[in-house]
Order: structure tokens, then C-alpha cells, then sequence
């Protein structure tokens, strides 16, 4: 009888890769040996540090047989290089990528293994959480695609594989992507991720989903040197995020069979959706050199989408894109970040055609708004206006309800649930209810409720709403922070469980209303000093 010999364990090479991060690089290969004998190498690829990257992985390499050490002699500028250089130094059937400032959690690989293998999956993707350090609040990333596991037998069936252009929380047959020459792009080519995952959907490979946890992102936003998905400060970025983007839906497009059109027509409305509103938000914040250039390039590249591309977008983002095609320079930049945000808001005025038709603008008829009279009203841009007025027993809180349309007014507003959250969400939320009475008949209603600030800890408290309307319906958004006298400024005040309680009321990148406290008269003093310190430099 012949004899059977075991097969040998499928196992994974993990790269690393790295450049002047020898404070972090070392948690990171940890982070993939501890997933056990899954993991047959780890390939930590320095990109030419010129810090103690090298002694921190030749240590690593001494002590642990499965790390192999690949040591650019020059700096590629970028992470695709690199990548591909693990990519062709990987001797497993499967590999993975992680950055040398992330972590895999406890079973990531196993996870992502098992689906791979149980479906005959070229890909396994899983869920990760970007953590904000130094908090530790986690926010997981693109969520919806995670919560079940599936299987994906062609990528256009689940066309909402285009939102989750990370490459990191991904397990890739290594096969796979060397028969199809799935390489990342070369030298200092920023977002590299979109163009390689569009490559690997254009590739049309079966995709298996898992909900487990596969990586953590961390995202550093006091560090000395900001990652390149948060140093958003200069046009160059955006012209890069652009380009990226631009590639991403040609190699899609370009892809053998119909599939290819749909993915890349989900590409393009992605883009309006999540990039296009991510920097419209931030616009206010920006030289006025930097919002002409940002308004020019982007009407640039929006004319080169068609109708149906910007009729795929979600109302906000196509809202957005249709204002900065109509308009030559940059328009109601205000106006427009309020839309941009999450949830969107369209502050007045409320103009209409001739016709009645909701209009943008009476200098802009061409951008209508008639979705807004048929949209769920759960879904409905409602504006806002909250102003926070600390004083003494108590911190009152006036929201103004703003008329849409007509719409507001039909559903009957009733009352309003306040919440005060955590912005690191550890921490137990405050709540009260409060009723709205009318102002201003058939455009604005007002509600106010007293809240007890000093019952809360120290830190930032952001504020969520949910107004209740007279039909049943309910509407989830957040307060538009209003400036003016007495608002939005430091005011300290007493508190029975504090003594002094310092409240200051401002307003977020976003413009939605939040608010820093500081209890005690340590706190109070900390914050002075703090201040002090900032105005001496």
C-alpha cells in the first residue's frame, strides 16, 4: 500500500515595512509572530532608515528565526516599493502586508487563513479599527461590508468592495498576484492602496469576508510627522488622492467583461461620497490660495465624470460636486462644509425656481434640490443651531430647528433627546429630553434643557441629537455650534462635585458643537497654564 505522506501547514509571510519608525517597527513584527506557527516569515523591509530601524531588526532577527531583514540601499520615497519587494522575497502560499506603526490583533491571520481556505478564495478580507492614540477609542473602517462572513464569488456583486481600498486587512494568495502581476506602484506614488486594490478587483478574484477584528490602524494625529492619510495641509495631497483615484477607475474600467464598468462607476461615486466631502469639510480651515487651486483642479477632474456617475453618488456629495461644476470660483465654502458633514446639514437660504423646484442657489437654478422633498426624513439634511451658555446651576443648552422645505413643518416637530458622549466613549453619557415650541410659525422651533456639566469628567463631550416628530418619524444629527456674544468662549463656574468647573463650548472641524471641560481647581489651573504657555511661544 502506498504510503501518505502529511502535507505540510499553509502558512502566511506577513511584510513589514518601515522607514525611520524605530520607536514602533518592533511592536509591529511582534504584533505578526505572535499569531503563531500560522506565520512562516515576517519580512521586515527597511526602506533605508537612517535611525535605529536596522539595530531594532537585526535584535528582532536574533531572537526569532522567522524574521527576514530586507535592507533598501535607497529610500523608494513611498510604501509600494517596498511592498513589492516583500511581495517578491515571500516564500508562502499566502502574504499579507502591515505597517511598521499598526498591530495585527490576537488571530487575525488564522482567521483570514481559514475563510480563504474554506471558500477557495484568491482574497480574505477582514474588518479593521483605526485606534486614536494615545485615547485607545477605536472607530472600525468601512463596517458595512463586515458584518457577516461571505463569500464574494465576482467583486461586481458586492460593488461596495471599492470603499475599502486599504490593502492591509487583506490575505492575498500569493499566486494570485504574481500570475496576474498585481504589484503596488513604484518610487513616491501616494494612496498606492487604491491603484493595487483595483488591480486586484480588475483581476476578478473570489473574495472571502470575515467580521473579526484583522488589523488596527493607528492613528497618531499629535505625532511630529503626520502619517500621509492625515497630512492633508497641501494641495499636493489632494492632487495625488486625485491621481490615485483616476487610475483606480481606468485599470477598472479597463477590466475584461461588464463587471469592471460597474466597479468602476461605484469608484466614482466613492469618491464623491467619501474623499470629495472629506475635503470639502476642511476647505474653511485653508488659505484662500489653497481653496482656488482645491476648487480648480477638482471642477477639472469632476467634468470628466458623466451624469450617471454623479447620479450613483449619495445626495451630499453630489450636491457638492454639481455646486463646484456650476461655479468657476469658490462659493459658499460655509455652506457647502455643512453638507459635507456627517451628518449633512443645508443651512438656509432655501430658494426655489420659478417653478417651486428647490434650488441651490437663485444664481444657481441648474443645481436643484427636489430630492430633498421625497427623501426620508430620517435622511433629511436638517440644520441645527445649538448655543451653549454655561452658568451657574446649570449649563443651558437652546437648539433652533430650522424649516426645509416645507418638510419640517408637515412631520410636526415634538421633542428632542440630547446626549452629551465621551469622545473617547469610555465614559457614561448624559442625557435629557426637552420639548419644541415654535419660534417662528412654520420656520423655526426652539427647544432648551439645563444641563449638569459638573456630574461629568474631564475631557471633550460631543453632542448628539435626535429630534422626534409628531408623524413618528425620528431624525439622528448633531447641533450647529453658534458663535456670538457670550458663546464659544472659556467660562469657569461652580460645581457642587468640583468646586470649579472650566467649560468651553467650541466648535469642531465639522462645525458640530462640542465641548472641553476641566473640573476641579487642578484642572482649572492646568488649562490656564497650558494657555500661558502657548501665548509666551
Amino acid at each position: 500500500m502506498e504510503r501518505i505522506l502529511p502535507q505540510p501547514p499553509v502558512q502566511v509571510s506577513v511584510v513589514v515595512i518601515g522607514y525611520n519608525d524605530a520607536a514602533h517597527v518592533a511592536d509591529a513584527v511582534r504584533s505578526a509572530l505572535a499569531q503563531g506557527p500560522v506565520v512562516h516569515e515576517v519580512i521586515a523591509v527597511d526602506d533605508c532608515s537612517t535611525d535605529d530601524s536596522a539595530d531594532v531588526l537585526a535584535a528582532l532577527a536574533a531572537t526569532d528565526p522567522r524574521v527576514k531583514v530586507v535592507r533598501r540601499t535607497a529610500n523608494s520615497g513611498g510604501c509600494g516599493t517596498p511592498r513589492n519587494d516583500g511581495i517578491d522575497a515571500a516564500s508562502c502560499a499566502y502574504v499579507m502586508f502591515l505597517d511598521s506603526d499598526d498591530v495585527l490583533p490576537p488571530g487575525a491571520v488564522d482567521a483570514l487563513l481559514a475563510a480563504a481556505r474554506r471558500h477557495g478564495a484568491q482574497v480574505a478580507s477582514g474588518l479593521c479599527v483605526r485606534r486614536e492614540l494615545p485615547s485607545g477609542r477605536e472607530v472600525p473602517w468601512q463596517p458595512e461590508l463586515y458584518r457577516k462572513a461571505q463569500l464574494v464569488a465576482r467583486p461586481e456583486l458586492r460593488t461596495r468592495l471599492v470603499h475599502d481600498t486599504l490593502c492591509v486587512n487583506k490575505l492575498y494568495r500569493t499566486d494570485f498576484l504574481r500570475e496576474h502581476g498585481i504589484r503596488f506602484p513604484e518610487g513616491r506614488f501616494i494612496y498606492e492602496d487604491f491603484v493595487f486594490t483595483a488591480r486586484v478587483l480588475a483581476a476578478a478574484p473570489r473574495i472571502a469576508l470575515v467580521p473579526d477584528t484583522v488589523y488596527v490602524w493607528h492613528v497618531r494625529r499629535a505625532a511630529a510627522k503626520l502619517s500621509i492619510s492625515l497630512d492633508r495641509s497641501g494641495i499636493a495631497n489632494w492632487e495625488a488622492r486625485m491621481e490615485a483615484h483616476r487610475q483606480s477607475v481606468e485599470i477598472l474600467r479597463d477590466a475584461r467583461g461588464t463587471g469592471g464598468k460597474r466597479l468602476a462607476r461605484a469608484a466614482r461615486a466613492k469618491f464623491i461620497e467619501h474623499g470629495l466631502r472629506m475635503y470639502t469639510r476642511e476647505l474653511t480651515a485653508r488659505g484662500k490660495e489653497y481653496q482656488r487651486q482645491w476648487w480648480a483642479l477638482t471642477r477639472a477632474y469632476l467634468a470628466t465624470f458623466d451624469d450617471a456617475d454623479l447620479d450613483a453618488a449619495p445626495a451630499p456629495g453630489r450636491v457638492i460636486a454639481r455646486v463646484i461644476l456650476a461655479s468657476e470660483e469658490p462659493r459658499d465654502l460655509t455652506r457647502l462644509k455643512q453638507v459635507a458633514a456627517r451628518p449633512a446639514r443645508l443651512a438656509p437660504p432655501y430658494p426655489r425656481a420659478a417653478d417651486a423646484t428647490p434650488i441651490w442657489a437663485d444664481d444657481l437654478p441648474q443645481v436643484t434640490l427636489e430630492h430633498l422633498l421625497v427623501r426620508p426624513l430620517r435622511l433629511l439634511p436638517i440644520a441645527v443651531d445649538g448655543e451653549l451658555r454655561p452658568q451657574a446651576g446649570g449649563t443651558r443648552l437652546t437648539l433652533r430647528l430650522r424649516e426645509l422645505y416645507g418638510r419640517v413643518a408637515d412631520a410636526g416637530p415634538a421633542t428632542v433627546d440630547v446626549e452629551l458622549i465621551h469622545r473617547h466613549g469610555d465614559r457614561p453619557s448624559l442625557r435629557r429630553t426637552a420639548a419644541f415650541s415654535a419660534e417662528r410659525p412654520g420656520e423655526t422651533w426652539v427647544a432648551t434643557v439645563l444641563l449638569d456639566l459638573g456630574s461629568l469628567d474631564g475631557g471633550v463631550w460631543d453632542v448628539r441629537l435626535r429630534l422626534h416628530f409628531d408623524d413618528g418619524t425620528a431624525r439622528d444629527t448633531t447641533a450647529q455650534a453658534v458663535a456670538g456674544p457670550g458663546l464659544l468662549r472659556r467660562t469657569v463656574v461652580p460645581s457642587r462635585r468640583r468646586g470649579l468647573l472650566l467649560v468651553q463650548p467650541y466648535r469642531t472641524q465639522a462645525g458640530n458643537l462640542s465641548v472641553r471641560l476641566a473640573p476641579g481647581v487642578r484642572g482649572v489651573a492646568g488649562v490656564a497654564k497650558r494657555r500661558l504657555t502657548r501665548l509666551i511661544r
